[in-house]
Parts: C-alpha cells; sequence; structure tokens
C-alpha cells in the first residue's frame, strides 16, 4: 500500500488569489513520482489556528501518513508554519529540518533563516518544507528515501536491518 500524502500551503497572497501556488503543485508531483498518492492539497491564509486545524483534521481523522507543508517558515510577522506544527505535534522530529538546513546551507547562507520543523501526530508524519519552488525541489529530493523509512517506522512495517 502507498503511503499517503496530504500537502498544505500557507500564503495569504495565494489564498487570495494574488499569486499561483507553485510549490504544492511541485510537492504533489515530486511525491506522485516517487510513488505515493496524494490524498489532498489545500491553500490556506497564514493563519496559526486555521493551519493548526487542518492539520488536526488530517492528522485526527487519518488523511494521510505524511503531512507536508510549505510555506510560512521564514521571519515576516505573518509566517506561522512552525508555531502552527508545534501546536498539533506529540512528538518533534528536529532532524529533518536540521537535515533541510544542512543541504540548503550548501547552497545559499540564508539557510540559516529557515525556522522549518516537523514532528508527529497519532501514526501521520508533518514535515514543513520551505515555501520557494526551487528549495521545496532540493530539500524533497534529499529527505524522501530516508522519510519512507520513517513511515515504516510509523506504521509498523519497517524491516529490521544492521545501520550502514
Amino acid at each position: 500500500m502507498p503511503f499517503r500524502v496530504f500537502v498544505l500551503t500557507a500564503s495569504d497572497a495565494g489564498s487570495r488569489g494574488e499569486r499561483e501556488d507553485k510549490s504544492g503543485p511541485c510537492i504533489e508531483e515530486m511525491v506522485t513520482a516517487a510513488g505515493y498518492e496524494v490524498t489532498g492539497r489545500v491553500l490556506l491564509p497564514d493563519d496559526r489556528e486555521a493551519l493548526a486545524e487542518k492539520m488536526r483534521e488530517v492528522c485526527d481523522d487519518d488523511l494521510a501518513d505524511l503531512l507536508l507543508t510549505t510555506g510560512g517558515t521564514g521571519f515576516s510577522p505573518r509566517d506561522c508554519m512552525p508555531e502552527a506544527t508545534a501546536d498539533v505535534t506529540e512528538r518533534a522530529v528536529p532532524g529533518i529540518p536540521e537535515a533541510m538546513r544542512y543541504l540548503s546551507l550548501q547552497i545559499t547562507p540564508r539557510a540559516m533563516l529557515s525556522r522549518a520543523s516537523a514532528g508527529i501526530r497519532k501514526g501521520t508524519l508533518i514535515v514543513n518544507l520551505p515555501g520557494s519552488p526551487k528549495a521545496v525541489k532540493e530539500c524533497l529530493e534529499f529527505i524522501l528515501p530516508a522519510l519512507e523509512h520513517g513511515l515504516e517506522i510509523l506504521r509498523g512495517t519497517a524491516h529490521n536491518c544492521a545501520r550502514q
């Protein structure tokens, strides 16, 4: 059974129809090509409670194994995705955003400004990706192979194997 993915984009301008969401479709295209099933994609304004409410719904209603968010991880006063993620997660997974920042620092020193986070709620892994399609592609290509093993562990289907 393929892993199920839900894509959540945070963008005030996008939610008002003033800017096209390019990162959400990029995520959808990449995970579909990797064999995942996209169960939904939504674009919401940068509103902490609305974002948290949607994340709770996806996790609590078992709509996805993996919830990938894009946008809202910067320094803008309206950027609140990490806070909304913290509001709903039961366990933090700091290694994923650390790995993304490590990769991105090889490309630009501005990567240190990312506030992305990751965590687990019930059986769903939540990962904050950057807002730009270029950064989404770079980060998702980097973390996707490891995410598969993490999702197998969450699902209880991971094979015991020696660490390489």
